[in-house]
């Protein structure tokens, strides 16, 4: 049968159909082609033809996209359609959601998949075990976040697990219905009324609402008489959580496959141990351990984040691993998100490895000439620098490296989102080691066994002191009496304001009050030489009191600085003050933070609520328990990446760590396997007829209509980036056109969510899947329509959805491609394998 036997044929009021068969792999279609018109740059245009005819095309072959022609482009209108049509809409999600993630996904048979999540679940359930009797509440053994209503106070905010967020008013006694005793009731007031439970049904739902910023006031209290708005926030929050933790799964999966040899354990590494002057805490030991098991057993590149509270301990891991990395011949990487902190971090290195003249280091630094900068990358691309420290700049294209074997991130969550990117790209390659201030709960730390390496330093070195922390209204004369005493016993005075403006002013004021006293003045915008040599001056004891703004929040570690003065402290956050005050303390003198407000009468509520909030958490150990809570929000930033913790503004802090350790410890049930593209059927009758006009525009239309069927098979992502190039080529394509990319996008959207035949029967749409009921309602849960939401059920192993009317063929398929391209839409949440 030839091309030229199709070409006139007469009209026919049915369309001619040769029907796919599913196991088909090479495409034969055949298109019944109307010819109104021609199709060029989005104009009709008369036809010379005669209206009355019908042209066929066979189609058949391949070919790369590539090869299509860019020789017309969509018009300025096309350009407006094109970026509200259903399939564009589509294809910016997808793009969104998968980006390069694609690429990246490991890729897993269910057995392998089967036998990592048996794993993480045996870890979890080890790590949880030890923990027994920590927090533990009778639910299941699953860790509770909740709040007891006995230590609330009135005005505080907290969720209920099925109405939302309310204020907390007070616990009274009431005579409950139907009986005589009164018992205790938790009384919460919501925006349409109060409510009130039982105290012992209050303990069982209720949880205090904090948010990761300071602002602890919901933007609304919830109604009692629609907790539909609520019921959307907490499923939202639940998306994302499921999202992050199925991020952390693939990221954990992908470097499971990579390989690198195991390093060798140098003898010489216990003789760079014993050079470490102190006794290490049970937790460093076992950082020690991890690490070390990391670098010379395994045969994956190590991504740990090793976790502790300031002077902690945990550069000396830092350390450890970058002596067995450079003994090997290796070059290690130490990056650090401030010039102060990159100095410190090069000076404990040189001197740590001044012992070992082979082993060179450099610093690479804003604050270098020119050519000093040059004569570094030289040595850094010939090898002839070993470790190399630095800010974001080790992360340039100009920055070479000969044989880089290792790099260690100190506070990776203040880098910028490119920057972290760089970072993340090393982790495939190259070992990682991350050092982290912010603490994490423990119960999360093990709930995370599994899909992120970590080592948690929560133990003081033993000569650690707590710090005394004094919080009150500002005076002159207690300003002067904290820095005599620290003064007088030798020591060095931190003095801290939130902002640049008001350092000069303290300056005046330290300068009259202490004449012979030498001052200095540091903040981030001042020039690079001369912020570098104020701080050397403040680190070798020269300048006495340093004035300056949070520039000094992590990592600074000067031993004979033991007073932190921190004024106007309402301004600071909750997790700022927590690390600013763990700047002091860091030898066996005992050493003080003292807090200073301005006149109460002049604060806000919030400041007020801040303040109140600070009262709360004096002492160092059980204390600031608040900022834990806000910094363990922060941690989120160093365990899954850049995530948006909005959504744990939706529910609060505590709602939201709950819901983590569950979608954490139950991460086997939200799973979609899917099925192969060519086994799915699409039982709707429909077979749209191309204008011939369109056919001529196109360069070779068999072999385009043939990619197009290629790339749905491949991947959604194929399958857009074949939409988006054939209509960069040759502009809007004609509804008839859209039609058939829409039934390639459902096929290709069907395989993905599991769904293996989808067919319509008059009002009811069916499509038979292998997912779970619950796979289901979490998808149905997030899809952003009601009228798809509503009209969707599971029966057995069915989705099913009965329509108001029975649609027209076409417009059936719209609606189809719109439901599915909602559910497609929760994927990222669910392991896919």
């Amino acid at each position: 049968m030839t091309m030229a036997s199709f070409l006139s044929v007469p009209e026919v009021s049915t369309p001619l159909v040769l029907k796919l068969t599913s196991s088909s792999h090479s495409l034969w279609t055949l298109f019944t082609l109307n010819r109104p018109f021609l199709y060029n740059h989005g104009r009709k245009i008369r036809s010379s033809f005669p209206i009355l005819t019908t042209m066929a095309v066979y189609t058949q072959g391949g070919l790369s996209i590539s090869s299509l022609n860019a020789h017309k482009l969509a018009t300025k209108g096309e350009k407006m359609e094109l970026e509200t049509d259903a399939i564009s809409i589509l294809n910016e999600r997808i793009r969104r959601d998968h980006g390069n993630r694609e690429a990246t996904r490991p890729v897993m048979d269910s057995h392998e998949a089967d036998k990592y999540i048996q794993l993480v679940k045996e870890q979890q359930q080890r790590g949880l075990q030890k923990l027994k009797g920590e927090r533990e509440s009778k639910e299941g053994g699953v860790f509770s976040y909740k709040v007891d209503p006995y230590t609330l106070r009135s005005g505080d905010y907290v969720v209920h697990k099925k109405v939302g967020v309310g204020r907390f008013v007070g616990i009274k006694f009431d005579v409950p219905k139907g009986s005589s005793e009164p018992i205790e009731y938790v009384f919460i007031e919501y925006a349409d009324g109060m409510a009130k439970l039982p105290v012992k049904q209050a303990s069982r739902m209720l949880y205090r609402y904090n948010l990761p910023n300071e602002a602890k006031r919901p933007r609304t209290l919830s109604k009692l008489s629609d907790t539909s708005v609520w019921e959307r926030r907490k499923t939202k929050g639940k998306v994302a959580i499921q999202k992050m933790v199925v991020d952390l799964m693939e990221l954990y999966l992908h470097r499971l496959k990579q390989k690198r040899p195991p390093y060798p354990m140098s003898p010489a590494m216990a003789e760079f141990a014993a050079l470490f002057p102190y006794e290490p805490t049970p937790d460093q030991k076992q950082a020690f351990i991890d690490v070390e098991k990391d670098i010379t057993e395994r045969e994956t590149p190590m991504d740990r984040l090793i976790c502790g509270d300031v002077g902690f301990g945990k550069t000396e891991v830092a350390l450890r691993a970058i002596f067995c990395v450079v003994s090997a011949g290796k070059q290690a990487m130490v990056l650090a998100p401030t010039i102060v902190l990159a100095k410190q971090h090069f000076d404990v290195i040189s001197e740590r490895f001044s012992k070992y003249p082979s082993i060179k280091v450099g610093l690479l630094s804003r604050f270098q000439t020119k050519a000093e900068k040059e004569e570094h990358l030289n040595m850094i691309k010939k090898g002839e620098l070993d470790i190399i420290v630095g800010t974001h700049s080790l992360l340039g294209s100009r920055v070479v490296y000969n044989n880089l074997g290792l790099l260690v991130v100190d506070e990776e969550q203040r880098f910028g989102v490119k920057q972290k990117e760089k970072i993340a790209s090393f982790k495939t390659s190259v070992d990682v080691l991350t050092l982290s201030a912010t603490p994490i709960p423990r119960t999360l730390y093990l709930a995370l066994t599994g899909f992120r390496d970590a080592s948690l330093i929560s133990t003081p070195p033993p000569e650690r002191v707590p710090i005394k922390t004094c919080l009150s209204a500002f005076a002159k004369e207690k300003v002067i009496a904290a820095i005599h005493y620290e003064l007088d016993r030798g020591g060095q005075v931190f003095y801290v304001l939130p902002r640049i403006k008001g350092l000069e002013e303290v300056m005046d004021f330290l300068e009259q009050s202490f004449p012979d006293v030498d001052i200095a003045i540091a903040h981030g915008k001042q020039y690079s030489k001369q912020l570098e040599e104020t701080m050397e001056k403040f680190a070798q004891g020269e300048i006495k009191i340093l004035i300056c703004t949070n520039i000094v929040e992590s990592g600074l570690d000067i031993q004979n600085a033991n007073t932190i003065i921190i004024q106007d402290v309402q301004q600071f956050g909750l997790a700022q003050l927590y690390q600013l005050r763990g700047r002091v303390g860091r030898a066996d003198k005992e050493a003080y933070a003292y807090l200073f407000y301005p006149d109460k009468s002049f604060l806000s509520d919030q400041a007020l609520e801040r303040l109140s909030a600070l009262e709360d958490c004096r002492e160092l150990g059980q204390g600031f328990q608040l900022a834990e809570r806000d910094m363990g929000i922060r941690g989120f930033g160093t365990i899954f990446g850049e995530q948006q913790t909005g959504d744990v503004g939706n529910v609060g802090i505590d709602l939201f760590f709950e819901m983590l350790f569950e979608s954490l410890s139950k991460v086997e049930q939200h799973r979609v396997v899917s099925v192969p593209y060519q086994s799915v059927q699409i039982d709707i009758n429909i077979n749209p007829r191309l204008p011939s006009e369109y056919i001529n525009h196109l360069d070779n239309p068999m072999e385009i209509i043939n990619e197009a069927e290629k790339a749905a098979e491949k991947d959604i992502w194929s399958l857009m980036q074949f939409t988006e190039n054939l209509r960069r080529q040759y502009g809007k394509e004609p509804y008839s056109m859209e039609i058939l990319l829409k039934k390639l996008y459902v096929r290709r959207m069907a395989a993905d969510l599991g769904i293996s035949r989808i067919y319509a029967s008059g009002k009811m749409v069916g499509m038979k899947t292998n997912m779970s009921k619950r796979v289901f309602k979490m998808m149905t849960d997030s899809m952003t329509s009601d009228a798809h939401r509503n009209s969707l059920f599971f029966e057995e192993d069915q989705i099913k959805a009965e329509l108001l009317l029975e649609l027209p063929r076409e417009q059936l398929l719209n609606w189809i491609f719109q439901c599915l391209a909602e559910l497609h839409a929760s994927l990222p949440a669910l392991i896919k394998y």
